[in-house]
């Protein structure tokens, strides 16, 4: 990948209408990230399949309130697992997924389901994974934390209190967070 400015200072060569996400995550067992979930939000339709793994980083272009929104879905990590532990090709895809859009993503949302328990293993993961980007990451990360069933703020920010590895997730990333229900689709 260029250098991390080449990837992130965009604003002077594309309008202000142009928006571009890159999905990333990891995924735990057998439960759903909500990672393609959430680009199907995002993009008003379901253009990503939400019925398998994704084992490809996809792109997909909407314009969506008057701004064209491209977003780039990208293979989940294991989120306890080192990176070495990551088959080669997913790393390469999610390595690779920033050139889908370029010249490259505006913002990542790292997408974390709410209800997901996160040992102290997941910095590492999450560091290591990140570190695939050649770039400062976490400087350009919101976290979006998903929710299959209505969830209050309140519930939300209780979680994240009693989680140290979230409030660490969090700290990386400026603080910068918002909640996503994924089975409303009109909470965009």
């Amino acid at each position: 990948m260029a250098a991390s400015a080449d990837i992130y200072n965009s604003a002077q060569s594309h309008p202000a209408t142009e928006l571009r996400i890159g999905l990333i995550g990891g995924r735990y067992n057998n439960l759903l990230s909500g990672i393609s979930s959430t680009g199907n939000i995002i993009l008003g339709q379901n253009v990503f399949d939400t019925n398998r793994r994704t084992a490809q980083s996809e792109v997909r272009q909407q314009d969506v309130l008057g701004r064209r929104v491209t977003v780039v879905d990208t293979p989940g990590w294991w989120w306890s697992y080192p990176r070495e532990q990551t088959p080669k090709l997913d790393q390469m895809e999610i390595q690779n997924s920033v050139h889908l859009c370029p010249p490259g993503p505006h913002v990542f949302l790292l997408v974390i389901p709410v209800n997901l328990y996160l040992p102290e293993l997941v910095k590492q993961s999450l560091t290591q994974h990140l570190e695939l980007f050649n770039a400062d990451v976490f400087s350009h990360t919101i976290v979006l934390f998903t929710a299959v069933a209505p969830c209050s703020d309140e519930e939300m920010e209780s979680r994240i209190r009693t989680s140290p590895v979230l409030q660490w997730i969090l700290q990386q990333c400026g603080n910068r967070k918002h909640f996503l229900n994924i089975s409303n689709r009109e909470d965009r």
